[in-house]
Parts: C-alpha cells; sequence; structure tokens
C-alpha cells in the first residue's frame, strides 16, 4: 500500500526535451517511475484529466497528484526527494537564484531551435541565446564545469544537455554547424561531455530516429500543441 501511495508516473513523448529533463532527473535521483508515452495527436485521457489547462506533456503523478511544466517539476522531484543525492539545485539561497536564472533562461534554446524550423532556418535568435549562455556560463563555472559524472549532476546540466541532445541531428537534417565549438567552446565542450555518459545517451532518443523526425518537420512544419 505505501510503494502504491508513493508511485509515479511519467507521461511524455520520446522527442520532447522537456520531457526527457524529467526523465533524466528522475533516473540520477534513482527514483522508481513508471512511464507513458503520450501520441500527441491522441492524448491519453489521464493527460487530459490531469493537465486540462495546457494538455501537454511532461505532466508528473505522484502521489495521484499531478505537477507540470518541466522546470516546476524539476525543481519538485529536487524538494520531495531531498534525501536522495545528488541535489539538483545548490541550497545556498544565493547560488539557488542564480541557477533558477539561468534555467528559465536556457529553457529558451529548444523553443528558439523549433522556431527556427519553423521560419525555414532563420537560426539568429538561437545564436545570440547561445552567446548570451556561453558568457554566462563561464562566470558561473569560472574553473570550467569539470569532473562531469552522473552523481554530480544539476539542474542546469540536465536542462543544457536535453535542450542540445539533437543538436547533431539538427546540423545534418539543416546542413549547417548549430553548435560551433569554436564559437560556444564552453557549451560545447559541456554539452558533448554530457553525451558522453552512459545514463544520458540511454535517456536520449536515437539519432536516426531523431534525424527522420526532424526531416519531416522541415518539411511539414510543427502540428503539435504541445512542448517538443
Amino acid at each position: 500500500m505505501e510503494e502504491e501511495n508513493n508511485k509515479v508516473t511519467l507521461h511524455g513523448m520520446w522527442i520532447s526535451t522537456y520531457a526527457k529533463k524529467v526523465e533524466l532527473a528522475l533516473k540520477i535521483k534513482g527514483i522508481t517511475f513508471d512511464y507513458v508515452e503520450e501520441d500527441l495527436s491522441n492524448k491519453s485521457s489521464l493527460l487530459l484529466k490531469y493537465n486540462p489547462i495546457y494538455k501537454k506533456v511532461p505532466l508528473l503523478l505522484h502521489r495521484g497528484k499531478p505537477v507540470s511544466e518541466s522546470l516546476v517539476i524539476l525543481e519538485y522531484i529536487d524538494e520531495t526527494w531531498k534525501n536522495l543525492q545528488p541535489l539538483l539545485l545548490p541550497e545556498d539561497p544565493y547560488e539557488r537564484a542564480t541557477v533558477r536564472l539561468w534555467a528559465s533562461y536556457c529553457l529558451q534554446i529548444s523553443d528558439t531551435m523549433k522556431k527556427a524550423f519553423i521560419e525555414g532556418g532563420a537560426f539568429d535568435e538561437f545564436f545570440e541565446i547561445l552567446k548570451v549562455m556561453e558568457e554566462g556560463m563561464k562566470d558561473f563555472f569560472p574553473g570550467g564545469r569539470s569532473k562531469i559524472c552522473a552523481e554530480n549532476l544539476g539542474l542546469l546540466d540536465i536542462i543544457i544537455v536535453c535542450s542540445l541532445a539533437t543538436y547533431k541531428a539538427a546540423e545534418e537534417v539543416v546542413g549547417m554547424k548549430i553548435l560551433d565549438p569554436e564559437k560556444n567552446p564552453f557549451v560545447y565542450s559541456w554539452v558533448t561531455t554530457l553525451l558522453e555518459l552512459p545514463l544520458v545517451k540511454e535517456t536520449l532518443p536515437p539519432h536516426d530516429k531523431v534525424v527522420s523526425r526532424l526531416e519531416f518537420i522541415k518539411k511539414n512544419g510543427f502540428r503539435f500543441q504541445s512542448n517538443i
């Protein structure tokens, strides 16, 4: 009965960068959960019931109570399972506030990449966000983001790697450099290091499958009323 009362269920979609952030956070914390793959063209009754306003993924159900919006869910996970390491947010109030600020800004990466596909490759806004992230993270991690492993990942690691997880597939589809090691050396090194972690690899969707979907999106546009 206790196990049932603590049951965790994640409703997501395989290519949703927002849902992948939550899935990765749960795995990092070692939280057992059930996963429900949503078809966004035919959303489940549970998704419509528990997220009636936005009707989108990710949706986390814990003890039968819904939590939606990826950043909100990530903070909920960290607060609810404080006893499980690593902590996704620092305990120091100022550092915590700073991470929240950058996390909120970093979430724009997925949106601007999506927008660029819709507008036929207009990546100017996306590159500007990367530029700001590059300079900001150099200051935030003055010694560099070194010794990265599954045991010390934090909120910013989760958001940056999931937001840019499909960059290689996107480069293949649009035929241009999206994450440039010369223009964004810090972010490039950070993301590529994270992408090599086994836990990250097993969470992210297969490259070929992403390429196929992005080719479809490039040709037909986004048809989903949901964050991807």
